[in-house]
């Protein structure tokens, strides 16, 4: 077996656990759901002085279109997303890569006191995920960041595999129920300095024309030599594999991590 064959696996009954990460506004039928609320309702409401509901908070510092809303997701405890006050589609949008675009990434990490006050626990930066999927792994057309516990497995078999994984896009992968995940370090306390989303598109190969097909996981880290940051995941939508590229499957709605070891 060569290195770029390798993979880390995790049991196999995970995956009826995984699949359950589905955004709760998508099962209305609506592809614009999301945006209906943000745009309909959050922004005209934080606009009128009436508060941001049915958004949890809405950040709209160089105006309307600028910002960002964190809307409570219908399914599990401590789920919440965070959504572009802007029309964005999704991860395809090419506005995501332009100069000076918003690093929703990092807000979306600043929203995990959300995800922490409704877990009621002081969750360690290594129990909290985001994640985007991919344009065929998502049934809402407008952008958005699912910001939820981790799967406390996945939490664990990135630590046991942290010194084989660098700085750089692994040419190993870890599998989480038959979806091959790449998996990079990335140093640092928050995310104010990188776009996850220009990292891959920089990093791989054919990624920043097809971006439509990724899905991105960014994960917080504590190593073993006492630095903080993240563990950065990328896969790529298969077809042919039967993967959609849904990377919020990793997420765990029951929160599991509050308890474990």
């Amino acid at each position: 077996m060569n290195l770029a064959e390798r993979r880390w696996n995790l049991p196999a009954w995970l995956g009826a656990v995984l699949a359950l990460g589905v955004c709760g506004a998508a099962r209305a039928g609506d592809p614009d759901a999301l945006w209906k609320i943000v745009g309909g309702q959050c922004v005209p409401g934080a606009l009128a002085g009436h508060g941001p509901a049915p958004c949890i908070a809405v950040s709209m510092p160089k105006g309307p279109g600028a910002g960002f809303a964190v809307l409570k997701d219908r399914d599990g405890a401590t789920q919440f997303l965070l959504i572009p006050t802007a029309r964005i589609t999704g991860i395809e949008s090419p506005a995501l890569l332009a100069p000076g675009a918003p690093n929703y990434f990092q807000a979306a990490w600043t929203a995990r006191r959300y995800v922490i006050q409704r877990a009621g626990v002081a969750l360690p930066r290594q129990d909290v995920g985001l994640a985007i999927n991919s344009a065929k792994g998502r049934s809402q057309n407008q952008l958005h960041i699912h910001v939820d516990c981790v799967e406390p497995r996945v939490r664990q078999a990135l630590h046991d595999q942290e010194t084989r994984i660098g700085g750089r896009f692994s040419a190993e992968r870890i599998d989480f129920d038959g979806h091959a995940y790449r998996v990079m370090k990335i140093l640092g306390a928050d995310l104010g300095r990188v776009n996850p989303f220009t990292v891959v598109a920089d990093a791989l190969p054919g990624a920043r024309g097809d971006m439509g097909d990724q899905t991105l996981i960014v994960i917080g880290a504590r190593f073993k030599d006492g630095r903080d940051g993240f563990y950065l995941l990328e896969d790529q939508a298969n077809f042919l594999l039967g993967d959609r590229a849904s990377g919020a499957e990793v997420l765990d709605h029951a929160c599991k991590v509050k308890s474990a070891p």
